[in-house]
């Protein structure tokens, strides 16, 4: 492949994007039994950058990836970009020479218990069975955080969530550690919510995003261009219902936004109207947000006051400027 070629062109010619995401992480990227469709806030930003670049959202084949095979799938060439609850770590950019997009979701690594075990903090799983998934960063903290406490725990891992909560249901290990957004999907996915208690503790802090192959600029920006306009159609209070009547506005940034004046898209090899496709296919930021984490999920994580607020509400969720 010639060294200015670029997955956008891959992707534009073959005309279908290879999103890798999870299938086990409900709120986040699972397969709906009941509609047999993926659904979750990482499978919709598979769908934000298949409307971005091809112009359609449905233009998407599912990868599914673990933990321990995501990086692996998108040096292969498996999948085009990968959006799988990925904690942005400088390792991972400079070991594994990927390259991270914007964040779009900050988390915590926390666990969880069985309700009747009586634990109500992490120190009282001195001695405990501990699991987590394998391949994850919560794995390398486990350890540090067992050995540092001289603990002589016993950590088991396990292949994705699903199999986890099932070691925790079944009473193969006494605590699941993982990222909070997962523990709580779990739980408000689980037949008796109830049975499960979730720590209150935060281990590690886990600022989530999308990550693509090292060294493709024309593919990275596009990308980090689309994230970022979901999050200033927000700010802007431009939903997927008022696209259409935005684009009556005379006001020129608006105008700029939406393609229909300037050369953003074309400078970034993707249609004109990328924003417009993004946000009537599939929503803004809060749309995405509210639709799968929102206070009508069984999953619900309030975002007031916390970093996955807008900016101009206290949190970290900002776009650079559009004009």
């Amino acid at each position: 492949m010639p060294a200015s070629a670029s997955v956008l062109d891959t992707v534009k010619q073959r005309g279908t994007l290879n999103c890798g995401t999870d299938n086990t992480a409900p709120g986040f990227g699972y397969l709906n039994t009941k509609t047999g469709k993926m659904e979750g806030f990482d499978v919709d930003f598979c769908r934000a950058i298949a409307a971005g670049v091809l112009g359609d959202a449905t233009k998407v084949n599912y990868v599914v990836v673990t933990d321990k095979s995501r990086f692996t799938a998108l040096q292969t060439g498996q999948v085009d970009v990968v959006f799988a609850h990925t904690t942005m770590k400088p390792a991972r950019e400079s070991a594994i020479t990927i390259d991270f997009l914007p964040i779009t979701f900050w988390d915590g690594t926390g666990a969880m218990v069985k309700a009747a075990s009586k634990v109500t903090k992490f120190d009282d799983l001195a001695g405990a069975s501990l699991c987590t998934t394998q391949g994850s960063g919560t794995e390398a903290l486990l350890a540090s955080l067992v050995k540092e406490r001289g603990w002589t725990n016993k950590v088991l891992t396990y292949e994705n969530l699903e199999k986890l909560f099932g070691a925790l249901g079944s009473g193969r290990c006494d605590a699941m550690i993982t990222d909070k957004t997962a523990l709580a999907a779990w739980r408000g996915n689980s037949a008796k919510p109830d049975d499960y208690f979730i720590l209150p503790e935060m281990l590690e802090k886990s600022p989530f995003a999308g990550f693509v192959v090292a060294n493709d600029s024309r593919w990275r920006n596009a990308l980090r261009w689309i994230t970022f306009a979901m999050i200033q159609a927000e700010e802007d209070g431009l939903t997927s219902a008022k696209v259409d009547e935005a684009k009556t506005s005379s006001d020129p940034v608006m105008k700029r936004f939406l393609g229909l004046d300037g050369t953003f898209g074309a400078d970034f090899g993707i249609p004109a109207d990328f924003v417009a496709q993004v946000v009537k296919q599939v929503g803004n930021y809060g749309e995405v947000y509210d639709r799968n984490l929102g206070p009508k999920t069984p999953f619900y994580i309030d975002r007031k006051g916390t970093p996955n607020a807008l900016f101009k509400d206290g949190g970290t969720m900002i776009s650079p400027l559009w004009n």
